[in-house]
């Protein structure tokens, strides 16, 4: 193995014994005919099937792998923060290993980025749902994906795609927001998209999972919503807190015409309510903003 690759691909491994080694065999394939340096870093969640022997009795066909296994399950957002962090790498290149994404073209990523300096993220946008749940998930997803886009304030194709490169020194300062689970891939678009970071999406096919699912569909919606919020608030709360502040006192100005109107000199307390509600959200805006901006990060 280079002691000093070019590109790290992070792949986290949980119950995917029946098809891990051959998903490690279509990536190392790839990145040996694209002429990159380059390591796999296969992480074994702590699986309850074979994934890890299978990966162990493997390994010596696969000189540019590196297996970590994890005494406990830390979920796929764990893997790819700790993985990143421990890439060798300035290329960093994070897939799922169900066999849905095109690995193959995982070169195509990494040779945009080398290309263009400017583009700092490579995103495989997927230009179809094969996941469980289809008819629950494209509207949502799309719902989520509009929300982030009108906060983001930018059009963004794919916001949770598994598939993507991206420079590792731009990535570091952003890891310690990577929560455990799938919306670690949300986070890390928006910590991108939030600070000027230039992200390339490259349509991609996606292929229906081998093995059994891990995404639950409500607990998991859930998460991604509020992931979006979090980032958006995290890095511009006045996009999230000032509309609601101002349509507030926009009304409570409206509904004190009216009441003047039919009760000359009167407010009642609900016109007062309104009014006061939109100047504290209003001035939490104002503050968290005065926050975000000198924060040294």
């Amino acid at each position: 193995m280079d002691a000093n690759p070019y590109v790290t691909i992070v792949l986290p491994c949980y119950n995917e014994q029946d098809h891990v080694v051959e998903e490690v065999e279509r990536i190392c394939g790839a990145m040996d005919m694209s002429g990159y340096t380059y390591e796999l870093v296969a992480v074994d969640d702590h699986s309850t099937d074979e994934t890890l022997a299978r990966l162990r009795a493997a390994e010596h066909r696969f000189p540019n792998m590196r297996i970590v296994a994890f005494h406990r399950n830390g979920g796929s957002g764990t893997v790819r923060r700790i993985g990143t962090q421990d890439a060798r790498g300035e290329i960093v290149v994070w897939t799922d290993a169900d066999m849905t994404y095109p690995n193959e073209r995982i070169p195509e990523l990494v040779q945009i980025l080398e290309k263009d300096p400017t583009i700092d993220q490579v995103v495989g946008a997927r230009t179809s749902e094969q996941g469980s749940h289809k008819f629950l998930r494209v509207p949502a997803k799309w719902f989520i994906r509009k929300v982030a886009e009108r906060l983001a304030g930018q059009e963004i194709p794919d916001l949770n795609s598994g598939l993507r490169a991206f420079r590792r020194s731009v990535s570091l300062p952003y890891l310690r927001l990577l929560p455990p689970g799938f919306s670690c891939v949300t986070t890390i678009t928006l910590a991108f998209l939030s600070n000027q970071h230039d992200v390339y999406y490259l349509p991609i096919e996606y292929s229906k999972r081998a093995g059994k699912s891990k995404f639950s569909f409500i607990s998991d919606a859930y998460r991604y919503i509020l992931q979006v919020l979090r980032m958006i608030m995290y890095f511009n709360p006045l996009k999230v807190l000032m509309p609601p502040a101002i349509w507030l006192v926009v009304a409570a100005g409206l509904k004190g015409v009216v009441d003047m109107v039919r009760h000359p000199f009167y407010f009642p307390a609900s016109t007062v309510m309104t009014f006061l509600a939109g100047l504290i959200i209003g001035s939490l805006a104002l503050l968290a903003d005065l926050i975000v901006r000198s924060r040294a990060d």
